[in-house]
């Protein structure tokens, strides 16, 4: 019986592998790099067949759920065993933190596309309803980079831009505060954009809890409210940031990537029982996005990740919107000249320093210590952080995914699998430094904060 149930799983597989190429032929003839993407890779053994064929994943229509979406255009989930894995669209990061606590069983999802701290506050149930702790695992960084800052154009010609401070755009923003204060947005408090404003702005002297209003909006309201002129500011990530630029509603104060080269960005996170109870399934999870992550990167293949994307069921914009973020081109500042830059460019798989996917626990290290640095949470916490970010970390799903991945396919080998947890010191913009082993030290050294105690 079990060897029928396998022979009928592995033919539905092969049908569903079929119809991903003919799915992906109906939108856009594939390059031959592509067409040959399903053919060079061994299906699953029996020791790495998935427990389940499928699971449920959230993700927000941002340039960092890409993986998510390539794999599962391009047939990688099917490939590794699990041609049952539906993603779902979110609302708003709020809609994706309701839904992971619900799970899939009660018509949510088991896991997805999250910023960080998000699995973290998740698991220590600080950001549930009621407090209730919803155990989480980080099994991959999805990107690096994609984010910017976009300011309205009634802001034109008053020097906001990375520095601040040096431009005269600082004064200028604390200025409005005896007035009407300089009002920013982000998609959700206490994570990613959150951070990247409140480090942008306190960099140049400006404290982001006294001299500006810093609130939260879903992403698919960004341009709406910049054109109506309610908000002076959004952080967020591409193509709403292009999009603010080419409708010709503001423009592009900053890039994340220029804030702190090959940053962390998003991740992929699930359930911590739905990982227990299936490590084959994740597994497979994660090699089939390792291997939408090296397509993602590869150029030949940006023009249909591009067409893929675009689409109204995915994001739902022009391809122009998409192409300047993957070409590492922006029109930068309010005079919109063309920026391009190696270093500017969404990576998925590899970037300057190194791997993009592995999780580095030095980087869950960060997130954690900077919810301290704005009294997100205790300074106790910090004494409390090895033990969540370990708690937390599927480094060793990533690892041995990727080691099972080189006996797969050429596309990865040992070189590619980073040996230490740790990404080493990071450097920040402003010249600010973080080691992971020293967190404290970095608040020492910072001079706006709100340390709660």
């Amino acid at each position: 019986m079990p060897s029928f149930r396998r022979r009928q799983f592995l033919l539905t597989a092969g049908v569903a592998v079929g119809a991903a190429l003919l799915k992906g032929c109906a939108l856009n003839p594939p390059s031959p790099n592509s067409m040959s993407a399903l053919a060079d890779v061994l299906p699953p053994s029996p020791a790495t067949m998935p427990e389940v064929p499928g699971i449920r994943l959230g993700y927000i229509a941002i340039a960092e759920s890409a993986p998510l979406i390539i794999a599962q255009e391009k047939g990688f989930f099917t490939r590794h065993g699990m041609p049952e894995v539906k993603i779902a669209k979110q609302a708003s990061w709020g809609a994706a933190r309701d839904n992971i606590e619900i799970g899939s069983s009660g018509g949510g999802i088991d896991g997805g596309q999250w910023q960080m701290p998000m699995p973290h506050l998740l698991s220590e149930g600080l950001i549930t309803k009621g407090n209730r702790k919803v155990p989480m695992v980080v099994l991959a960084q999805l990107c690096t980079h994609g984010n910017g800052v976009a300011i309205a154009k009634k802001h034109t010609g008053k020097g906001i831009e990375l520095n601040l401070a040096k431009s005269g755009g600082a004064d200028y923003i604390k200025s409005l505060s005896s007035s009407k204060k300089f009002k920013v947005a982000y998609t959700f408090p206490k994570v990613n954009q959150d951070f990247w404003l409140r480090y942008w702005l306190a960099a140049n002297g400006i404290d982001p809890n006294k001299d500006v209003d810093l609130l939260a909006v879903p992403a698919s309201q960004t341009v709406a409210n910049m054109r109506t002129e309610t908000m002076d500011g959004f952080s967020t990530g591409d193509p709403w940031p292009s999009r603010i630029v080419k409708d010709k509603i503001g423009f592009l104060a900053m890039l994340t990537a220029e804030l702190w080269e090959a940053h962390p960005e998003e991740y992929l996170s699930v359930r911590r029982e739905w990982v227990e109870q299936h490590p084959k399934a994740t597994k497979a999870l994660l090699k089939a996005v390792m291997e939408a992550q090296i397509w993602c990167d590869d150029p030949a293949n940006r023009e249909e990740m591009v067409q893929i994307l675009s689409q109204r069921k995915y994001f739902n914009v022009p391809t122009e919107f998409l192409r300047g973020a993957y070409e590492g081109t922006y029109p930068m500042g309010d005079t919109l000249t063309p920026v391009t830059s190696e270093k500017t460019k969404i990576r998925y798989w590899k970037d300057s320093k190194g791997s993009v996917s592995y999780p580095y626990q030095s980087h869950d290290k960060w997130f954690l210590t900077e919810t301290v640095r704005w009294g997100f949470q205790p300074s106790g916490l910090l004494t409390e952080a090895d033990r969540i970010v370990t708690q937390v970390s599927g480094e060793k799903y990533w690892r041995e995914a990727a080691t099972e991945l080189t006996s797969m396919t050429q596309k990865i080998t040992a070189q590619d699998i980073p040996t230490t947890v740790t990404r080493g010191i990071e450097t920040f913009f402003d010249g600010a430094t973080f080691d992971s082993t020293k967190p404290q030290a970095y608040l020492d050294s910072l001079k706006i904060k709100a340390i709660k105690a």
